[in-house]
């Protein structure tokens, strides 16, 4: 009996064992397959073969007739190249998740097929109708006269359902069904019409009426058919064509049509790239990764160059040469926002062999992406985070541009870092890894110090333009002479004035969406929360709501205290939309837009607005941290930073880091043209040192500070950390689990240091309460291995435990 192992999409469950009937030959390593797991069908993907002895045997011995037999093989070639099921089950075993989740997360959109339970009412149960009561009787009147219905939507629509339809079920008054849902193929295809040789000929015997004899005039001009719908458009009806198809005259077959991310809006149109000579810092940094690349066997390099020095055209020609050679180049970047103009510019240089992956397509999109990726119809790929699973032929170059950002980090299970896992792609394929950014994390630096990665500095701007200038405004001085209430400083706002009437432009960053951070009664001094999660409700003054940035829940700005009936409440604290708000006031005529989540959820729409930013046609771009890296706009000589140090409060041992890199980076927006530009950052605590450094544009000061505090408080890079939250429904009952496994992990002198339990920074989200505890220590395995035992003698308390391995942030 052959045996494998299959990966499925179930949450902290390793790889399963089936047996393969005769038949399925092609069920090898990345081939997907239709499993059974309990009484449901899943996807799996083949990640291995399997032996006898890695399944656990029974009383009497015997292994084989516990174990299932695969119910379908969906591909008759490996779906998932070898090398990306290697690097998925590294990621499940290196953060600690199931395989199936990492395998999961390097599939293409509407790549599984699985089953659906549908529920319908029998005749004995329309017979028992009247004589059921309570949440019987209140499911058989919900499926009365209404046919098949999904089980999940009649769990949600009633809590406690559920179990009643699994007691009628046993009953026999309901019968619950199983059908799949999905396809092995998510290709688009239309109906095409075309002519056969005899309809192009003429030969009907048959007269054809005016309409028939009008699709045949129209046929006959496309040789290669017309799509059915645009026959449709022309007055062709279905009816026509089917009477044209039982003459014999046309044919009708379906095409395949792929859909393309840069005709939708997904992308910059490509221009035309503008060559001009390297500095000599850019050359000699060229020759240095060139040199690394030709090698073709792993390297890490650090490209370290301030924001201006032309690191993007560094990564052009360094990919030009690695697809000279044969081989695939992977462009990652942090924000879905960067992702249009980096593909613009690596179109110009490649044409159409450039795909893009991110989770701004729409599904259907990055589907046909990701099969052209596979097929080796690109050289390059330019994506987010989860583009480091893209399928690249041959691999020879991976680029992690900004390098530094927390982006990288995905936030639900698998917590894989994309810069991390970049690294191990390219290190499995012998290819060289770059990463670039102005104000490398932490990590990657001390890595370059320590000689693990290779340091390559740019300390210049390109054609020598200079830094902008950076001014420090004392909010404490601003709130003495105007109130508490002010937004944009004098010496800001008449910044302002000063670039609208030179016809320049500014960047206004805040990194914090909505119009008011929180609703405030004067009365009782209560706050208007999440009933959720465990944060005051942002006002979005726009949609007249009031909305949790966690859980999305939403209400509507009330007028009078829930608490109290208080009519005394206000609105404290102000985000991006209320600073539009205030430039507007100060500058009528300016031309104002915003960049956040708000404004750009719709396809295209950041895309659109930044072209027109680009463009001259805004004066005031206002932003989050989307607009603070990456971005070359020449007529921006201003930018001011709104409350710079908003993230220091955090309790957050990245606080200090994550607010250098964010001001360096969105002072580095101006300047970048003739003009030499400024930046006035506005905060209440101008002697900190991640802001003072920050003005000054001084990493390696930065750098020497930070590591400092974090070595006195051991904290990475100085040692490694995990991070475990456990939820549950009472504050209580999380802190008694968390203890339970802090305990056990106390146990046996392992060589780390458990710190907890604790109240998590944010006790409650979604719903659920939330303690803390943290394993620090130099041996990330042991830590890890450690954990896990624990975790698996209590599947009940694993089941609620979120593990986050090299935490890029601990709320």
């Amino acid at each position: 009996m052959r045996l494998v192992r299959v990966a499925v999409p179930v949450p902290s469950l390793e790889p399963l064992t089936y047996s393969v009937p005769d038949g399925f030959g092609g069920a090898v390593i990345g081939t997907r397959v239709l499993v059974p797991l309990g009484n449901r069908v899943l996807t799996g993907v083949v990640v291995d073969e399997a032996t006898d002895a890695a399944v656990p045997a029974d009383g009497d011995g015997s292994a084989h007739h516990t174990i299932k037999p695969l119910i379908e093989l969906l591909d008759e070639t490996p779906f998932l190249p070898g090398p990306i099921v290697r690097l998925a089950l590294w990621v499940a075993d290196y953060y600690a998740c199931g395989a199936g989740e990492a395998v999961a997360t390097a599939m293409p959109p509407r790549a599984f097929v699985e089953s659906e339970r549908y529920v319908r009412i029998t005749e004995a149960g329309e017979a028992r109708l009247l004589t059921e009561r309570g949440q019987r009787r209140q499911a058989l009147d919900a499926l009365t006269g209404s046919g098949a219905l999904r089980v999940e939507s009649l769990r949600s629509s009633s809590r406690g359902l559920h179990g009643a339809l699994l007691g009628l079920a046993r009953d026999g008054l309901v019968e619950i069904t199983r059908p799949l849902k999905g396809s092995a193929s998510a290709f688009h295809t239309v109906r095409v019409a075309r002519l056969t040789a005899q309809g192009s000929d003429d030969l009907s015997p048959v007269r054809l009426g005016a309409r028939q004899r009008e699709a045949i005039d129209i046929l006959k001009g496309s040789p290669d058919g017309i799509d059915t719908p645009a026959l449709d458009a022309r007055g062709i009806s279905a009816a026509t064509l089917k009477r044209l198809s039982d003459l014999g005259l046309v044919t009708i077959a379906r095409r395949r049509v792929e859909r393309d991310p840069f005709g939708s809006g997904a992308a910059l149109p490509a221009g035309t790239r503008l060559r001009f000579d390297l500095t000599s810092e850019q050359a000699k940094a060229f020759t240095r990764l060139q040199a690394l690349a030709s090698e073709k066997a792993f390297h890490t390099a650090l490209l370290h160059g301030v924001t201006g020095s032309g690191k993007t055209e560094l990564y052009l020609r360094l990919a030009e040469d690695v697809t000279r050679q044969g081989r695939g180049v992977l462009i990652l970047v942090p924000e879905i926002a960067l992702t249009p103009a980096i593909a613009a510019a690596f179109r110009v240089t490649f044409g159409d062999r450039v795909a893009i992956q991110h989770s701004g397509l729409s599904d259907g999109e990055r589907h046909d992406q990701w099969q052209r990726i596979r097929r080796a119809d690109v050289d390059v790929v330019v994506g987010t985070r989860s583009a480091v699973f893209a399928p690249v032929h041959a691999l020879g170059l991976v680029v992690v541009d900004e390098e530094h950002d927390g982006s990288y980090k995905q936030e639900e299970s698998p917590r894989y870092h994309g810069r991390d896992v970049a690294i191990v792609r390219a290190r499995q394929a012998g290819a060289l890894a770059v990463l670039g950014s102005a104000t490398p994390a932490m990590e990657s630096y001390h890595n370059a110090q320590s000689g693990r990665y290779i340091l390559i500095p740019l300390e210049r701007r390109v054609l020598d333009r200079p830094m902008a200038d950076v001014r420090i405004v004392d909010m404490r001085e601003e709130f003495a002479k105007g109130g508490p209430d002010v937004i944009l400083s004098a010496p800001l706002c008449q910044a302002l004035v000063d670039r609208l009437e030179r016809k320049e432009q500014a960047i206004v960053l805040l990194n914090r969406r909505g119009y008011a951070t929180s609703i405030f009664c004067r009365q009782c001094a209560s706050t208007l929360e999440c009933p959720n999660c465990s944060v005051s409700l942002t006002v979005h003054r726009a949609i007249r709501r009031a909305r949790c940035h966690y859980c999305n829940h939403s209400a509507g700005l009330p007028k009078t205290c829930a608490n109290c009936a208080g009519p005394y409440l206000e609105q404290l604290g102000f985000g991006t939309e209320r600073v539009e708000a205030a430039i507007l006031e100060a500058l009528p005529t300016a031309r104002v837009a915003r960049v956040d989540r708000d404004t750009i959820r719709r396809k295209g729409a950041i895309v659109e607005l930044l072209s027109r930013f680009a463009a001259g046609h805004i004066d005031v771009l206002v932003g989050t941290q989307m607009i603070a890296k990456g971005h070359d706009f020449s007529r921006v000589t201003l930018v001011g930073v709104i409350s710079a140090d908003v993230g220091l409060g955090l309790a957050d041992f990245r606080a200090a880091e994550r607010t250098f890199q964010l001001l360096t980076q969105v002072a580095g927006r101006a300047g970048r043209g003739e003009i030499k530009g400024e930046a006035y950052v506005q905060t209440l605590y101008p002697k900190h040192y991640s802001i003072r450094h920050a003005c000054r544009q001084d990493y390696a000061a930065f750098y020497k500070d930070e590591l400092h505090f974090r070595q006195s408080m051991k904290y990475p890079p100085a040692v490694a950390m995990i991070n475990a939250i456990v939820k549950a429904r009472t504050q209580e009952a999380a802190m008694q689990d968390a203890g339970e496994l802090v305990t056990a992990l106390r146990w046996g002198g392992h060589p780390y240091r458990v710190l907890g339990p604790a109240q998590a920074p944010l006790s409650r989200l979604k719903g659920e309460y939330r303690a803390q505890f943290f394993l620090k220590g130099t041996h990330r395995t042991s830590m890890r291995e450690a954990l896990q035992n624990v975790l698996a003698e209590r599947p009940e308390i694993r089941r609620r435990t979120m593990v986050d391995v090299d935490p890029m942030s601990v709320l």
